[in-house]
C-alpha cells in the first residue's frame, strides 16, 4: 500500500522526532569509496550491498545512498512512522551526492535527479516499486533543457517520472495516463514513443497533471522534497504489496526480512544516439554457456528494455540474428569496456551476474549487479563448469543449486515461447507437463491408451480405484485435494503431471465435461495441456520440452553422494517404478504399497471375492488366487532392487475401499460375483465407515482378518527365497506393518508374521534373513516407541499420516482453507508439503530417541511425501534418521538436500 502523499508525507517523516535513536540508517556510496559491503545484504538489501561492493572496487557507479531495512522494520513496527533520526541523515547524504554530482536537488538552474528503488537481501525481480527522475517539477525541467540543451529529452524524462511515480506513489491506475499517451500517438500518427516532439511530451506533461486531478482530487507534487519521502514511503509499502507477499511466500522469504531502500543519482540512457540503457548476464541463464548474454536500446531508459514497446537489441553479435544491430556493433567502445566489468564482476561474486547499465553520452555507469537467476540446466552447467574453471569448490557447486530446482530436469517442461489460453489454475502437486484429450474415468483413459491416445484424467478427486486409469493418462486433473491427496502422492511417485484442487472448475460426470467459474466448458474429447509446476490448466495443446540430463549432471551428483550421510529409497509398488528410482540414485525401496497391486487386471476380482466371503474358507480360496499374483509383483521388483534393502507395507486401506459404490458398478458386480445386488449393498453398507482414515485398516485388518497379512508375508517370503536359492541372491525382506498404536498390536502381527516366514524358510530349505517393523503413524506411536521397539527391527515414520492425527486434519479436505493459513502466516508453509518440525518433526525425534533407547541398531527411515522436500530432509539428516524415501523422481532431489544438510553444518 503506497504512502500518501503530499504534506501528510513529510509529516510521517517527522512523526517520531521525540523517539530519537543514535543507530546508523543510512549508508552512503560513491567516488570510489563506500560505507557498505556486498556481505551486507541482511542490512542494505541485495542491490544496496551490491552497489556499495561495486563502488569500493572501483566501477563506475552513480553516487547514492542505502536506506537500510532497519528502517523497513521500524516503519512496519510504528504504524509507518520514520525514526526520527532519519530525516537529517537522508538530508546529509543527499548533500553528499550533490558535492559529487555539482549538482543541487530542486535547484531551478542546475538540478540533481534522483533515481528511488527497492532492494531486499533475497533478490525479488519485479515484485516492489521503482521510481525515476525524482526531482523533475515545472521549474527544474527547465534546468534540465539549459543543462542538456535538449528540450525533447528533458520533457521525455518528465512524463516518464509523472507516469511512474502517479502510479508508484500516488496509486492512480496506469492505464488512466497509458490511454492519453496512446491518443496521441494516434493523434500525431505516430507508433513510437520516440516519434514524439519535444512539444508533443510537453503538453503530454500537462495532460498527465490535469488527469491526475481530475481522477485523484489532488495536485501531482511539485517539491521534490515531497516527491521523494513519498516515493522512499511507496518503495517500503511495496514491501506489503499483494505481488510482493504471493512471490515472498513461494520463495520462502520471511516478511519481517523487510526492504532496504536505495536513492541514486540519476544517468540517463535516453539523451541522445550515444545513449543506452541495457541488462546482461555473464553468461546464457537458459543454457549456462559461458556467453556474455544480453539487450540493451540507444535512446532509452530501463523500463523500455522490458517494457515491449521497442524491440531490443543484442548485447554482441554472436547472440543476434543480423535482423538488428548489436551494442558490440553499434558502441564498440562501450562494450569492450562492458566486458572487461562483467568478467571483473563475475570473478569477483564468482558466480554468473545480473547486471544493468547505462550509457550516457558514451560513458558507461552500472546500476546494479545480482546472482542471475537461471533455469535448473543452467544452474547446473555454470556450476559444475565454475568448479572446472577454479573459481568455485565442489562443495560450493553442491550448494550452490537448489535442490528444488532439480524438478525442472526431471520433468517435461511447456515451452516458454508458446502461446497459451489459461483456463483455470490449481496446485502445482505434481511437476511436468502433459497435454491430451479430457476424459473422465480411470476406463476411458484405460481404452484411450489401448488404442494409442493421449489423456488427461480429469476427476473430482481419485480413489485407489483409479490407479489404472492415472498410469495410462498422460496427466491427472482434479477439482479437490492437496499436494499429499491421492492424486498427487500417486502422481508424483508415476513421475505423472498433476494439477490437484482445481477450485475453480465444476466437474459434471453426467455431462462428460467440466465448466470453469468464466463459463468455458470443456467436453470429453477436448485437449487441454497441464503445467504441473504451476498449476496451470490450458486449452487446447501447448508444445512441451523434454529434460536433457547432461554429463554435468552426473558430474554434480557424484560430488552430491561423497557428501552426503543420509540414504536416500524411493516408495515404489511396481518394478518399473523400482526400475526408474535406481536410475535416479536409489537406495532401495523405502516404501512398497501392496494395495496399488489389488486394483490390477484379474487380482481386483479376486480381491472382491475375498471381501465378499461368508466365512474364512471363503477368504482363503479367494486370497489364494492372490497369492502367485503378489508373490510375481514381489519378484519383480526384488529383481529390480538387487542387492539393495526393500520395504514392503501390509495392505493399509479399509476393505471398502475395493468395492464399487455407484447402483450401476454395484449390479455389474453382483452379475459377475454371482450375488444378488441387494446382499452387495448390504455388504457396502455394512463396511461403509464414517470416518476410514481413523477406522478399520492398516494393523487392525491384519488382526481381524489375520489370512490376509498372512498370504502376504507368505507371497513376501517365496519371492525372496526362490531369488536366493535359484539365482543367487542376497535379499533381506523389510515387512512392515502399518498404522500400530499400541505394542500389543505389533506383538501380535510380529508373531503371525515370523510364524509363516519360518514356515517358507524351512520349505525351501535355505537360510535367510528378514526384518520385521512398523510404520510410526499415529501420536501415540511416537509417544511410546519405547516399547514398540522391543518388538520392532526398524521403524518408518508415516508423516503423511503423522501430520493428519497431529494436526486434526484431513489432507484431502485441508485444501480448502491450507492456503489461507499459509497467506495470514499462521502456518509458514502447507505442512504436507514441507514437514512441521516444531510439531510433527518433535514427535519423529521423540521416536527415534525412544526406540533407540530401547534397540540402539534399530533402522530408521521416513517414507511420507516429507521425504522428498528439501527442509525436511534436512530435518531428517539433523535427528539423525538412517534414510529417508520419497517418489522416485523426488529421489535426486532428496540426494541433493542430504547434501545440502552436511555441508550447511560444516559452515556453521
Amino acid at each position: 500500500m503506497a504512502v500518501k502523499v503530499g504534506q501528510e508525507a513529510l509529516k510521517v517523516v517527522k512523526a517520531g522526532e521525540e523517539k530519537a535513536m543514535a543507530e546508523k540508517f543510512v549508508y552512503f556510496f560513491g567516488d570510489g569509496k563506500a560505507e557498505g559491503r556486498g556481505d551486507m545484504k541482511n542490512l542494505l538489501g541485495g542491490k544496496g550491498a551490491n552497489l556499495a561492493e561495486m563502488t569500493a572496487i572501483g566501477l563506475p557507479v552513480p553516487p547514492g545512498f542505502t536506506l537500510s531495512t532497519e528502517v523497513c522494520t521500524e516503519f512496519y513496527k510504528n504504524n509507518r512512522q520514520y525514526p526520527a533520526a532519519l530525516t537529517a541523515e537522508v538530508n546529509e547524504n543527499l548533500r553528499r551526492i550533490e558535492q559529487l554530482m555539482g549538482k543541487r536537488f530542486g535547484d531551478a538552474k542546475n538540478p540533481l535527479l534522483v533515481s528511488v528503488r527497492s532492494g531486499a537481501r533475497a533478490s525479488m525481480p519485479g515484485m516492489m516499486d521503482t521510481v525515476l527522475n525524482l526531482g523533475l517539477n515545472d521549474s527544474t525541467v527547465q534546468g534540465i533543457i539549459e543543462q542538456s540543451g535538449d528540450p525533447r529529452f528533458a520533457y521525455d524524462a518528465y512524463r516518464r517520472f509523472v507516469q511512474m511515480y502517479s502510479d508508484v506513489v500516488m496509486d492512480m491506475d496506469k492505464e488512466d495516463l497509458d490511454h492519453l499517451m496512446d491518443q496521441m500517438k494516434e493523434n500525431r500518427g505516430v507508433r513510437l514513443d520516440t516519434e514524439l516532439t519535444a512539444a508533443d511530451l510537453k503538453e503530454l506533461v500537462g495532460l498527465f497533471k490535469n488527469k491526475i486531478k481530475e481522477v485523484l482530487g489532488r495536485p501531482f507534487p511539485e517539491d521534490p522534497q515531497e516527491q521523494l519521502w513519498g516515493a522512499i514511503g511507496a518503495v517500503f509499502g511495496s514491501w506489503m504489496n499483494p505481488r510482493a507477499k504471493t512471490y515472498r511466500r513461494l520463495n520462502n522469504i520471511p516478511a519481517e526480512w523487510g526492504t532496504a531502500v536505495n536513492v541514486q543519482s540519476m544517468v540517463f540512457g535516453n539523451m541522445g544516439n550515444d545513449c543506452a540503457t541495457g541488462v546482461a548476464f555473464t553468461r546464457n541463464p537458459s543454457t549456462g554457456e559461458k556467453v556474455f548474454f544480453g539487450e540493451f536500446l540507444v535512446n532509452a531508459q530501463g523500463e523500455d528494455v522490458v517494457a515491449g514497446i521497442r524491440t531490443p537489441q543484442p548485447i554482441n553479435k554472436q547472440q543476434g540474428d543480423g535482423t538488428l544491430p548489436s551494442m558490440e556493433e553499434v558502441m564498440p567502445e562501450s562494450y569492450r569496456q562492458l566486458m572487461q566489468i562483467q568478467e571483473v564482476l563475475e570473478k569477483h561474486y564468482r558466480d554468473m551476474q545480473d547486471i544493468e547499465f547505462t550509457i550516457e553520452t558514451g560513458k558507461l555507469f552500472m546500476l546494479q549487479t545480482r546472482n542471475g537467476k537461471r533455469t535448473s540446466q543452467a544452474a547446473v552447467k555454470i556450476a559444475v563448469d565454475m568448479v572446472r574453471e577454479g573459481l568455485i569448490t565442489e562443495k560450493e557447486a553442491v550448494l550452490r543449486i537448489d535442490p528444488q530446482q532439480l524438478d525442472q530436469l526431471l520433468h517435461p517442461s511447456l515451452d516458454p515461447k508458446a502461446p497459451r489460453t489459461l483456463l483455470c489454475k490449481g496446485l502445482p502437486a505434481s511437476p511436468g507437463a502433459a497435454c491430451g484429450e479430457v476424459v473422465f474415468s480411470a476406463e476411458a483413459a484405460e481404452e484411450a491408451a489401448k488404442i494409442g491416445l493421449k489423456v488427461i484424467l480429469v476427476r473430482t478427486e481419485t480413489s485407489p480405484e483409479d490407479i489404472h486409469g492415472m498410469h495410462a493418462a498422460q496427466g491427472i486433473l482434479t477439482a479437490r485435494g492437496g499436494m499429499t491427496s491421492h492424486a498427487a502422492v500417486v502422481a508424483r511417485g508415476m513421475g505423472k503431471c498433476c494439477v490437484a484442487g482445481c477450485g475453480d472448475m465444476k466437474v459434471d460426470y453426467k455431462a462428460q465435461q467440466f465448466t470453469t467459474r468464466q463459463g468455458v466448458v470443456i467436453s470429453q474429447g477436448d485437449v487441454i495441456t497441464l503445467d504441473g509446476s504451476t498449476g496451470e490448466v490450458i486449452q487446447g495443446a501447448v508444445p512441451t520440452v523434454q529434460p536433457e540430463l547432461t554429463g554435468e549432471f552426473g558430474q554434480l551428483m557424484q560430488w552430491v553422494d561423497s557428501f552426503r550421510r543420509l540414504k536416500v529409497r524411493t516408495n515404489a509398488d511396481t518394478p518399473n517404478d523400482s526400475k526408474v528410482a535406481r536410475d535416479f540414485g536409489a537406495e532401495g525401496i523405502g516404501l512398497c504399497r501392496t494395495e496399488h497391486m489389488f486394483f490390477e487386471g484379474e487380482r481386483i476380482m479376486a480381491v472382491r471375492e475375498m471381501i465378499l466371503a461368508a466365512d474364512l474358507e471363503g477368504r482363503k480360496r479367494a486370497l489364494a488366487k492372490i497369492l502367485p499374483m503378489q508373490k510375481g509383483d514381489f519378484l519383480g521388483i526384488f529383481r529390480e532392487m538387487k542387492g539393495l534393502p526393500v520395504t514392503i507395507r501390509l495392505l493399509d486401506p479399509p476393505l471398502h475401499e475395493f468395492l464399487p459404490h455407484s447402483e450401476k458398478d454395484l449390479e455389474e458386480l453382483a452379475q459377475v460375483m454371482k450375488v444378488s445386488a441387494a446382499a452387495l449393498k448390504g455388504k457396502v453398507d455394512f463396511l461403509h465407515e464414517f470416518n476410514p482414515m481413523l477406522g478399520h485398516r492398516g494393523c487392525r485388518l491384519g488382526l481381524t482378518f489375520p489370512e490376509i497379512y498372512d498370504m502376504q508375508v507368505q507371497a513376501i517370503m517365496e519371492a525372496a527365497c526362490e531369488l536366493v536359492k535359484n539365482e543367487g541372491y542376497l535379499i533381506v525382506p523389510e515387512i512392515m506393518i502399518p498404522l500400530v498404536a499400541h505394542v500389543k498390536e505389533l506383538k501380535i502381527m510380529r508373531e503371525n508374521a515370523v510364524a509363516v516366514a519360518e514356515e517358507v524358510i524351512g520349505r525351501y530349505g535355505i537360510k535367510i534373513e528378514y526384518l520385521i517393523g512398523t510404520m510410526i503413524e499415529l501420536p501415540r506411536a511416537a509417544l511410546t516407541a519405547d516399547e514398540i521397539a522391543v518388538e520392532a527391527d526398524f521403524f518408518s515414520f508415516g508423516t503423511n499420516d503423522l501430520t493428519q492425527t497431529t494436526f486434526g486434519l484431513s489432507r484431502d479436505d485441508a485444501g480448502k482453507f491450507l492456503p489461507f493459513y499459509v497467506e495470514r502466516e499462521i502456518f509458514p508453509n502447507d505442512p504436507f508439503v514441507a514437514l512441521d518440525q516444531t510439531g510433527v518433526g518433535q514427535l519423529v525425534k521423540m521416536g527415534c530417541e525412544k526406540g533407540r533407547a530401547t534397540r540402539p541398531e534399530i533402522k530408521l527411515g521416513i517414507c511420507g511425501e516429507h521425504g522428498g522436500e528439501p527442509s525436511s530432509v534436512i530435518f531428517c539428516h539433523q535427528i539423525g534418521l538412517d534414510y529417508v524415501s520419497c517418489s522416485p523422481f523426488r529421489v535426486p532431489i532428496a540426494r541433493l538436500a542430504a547434501a545440502h544438510a552436511v555441508l550447511l553444518e560444516e559452515k556453521k
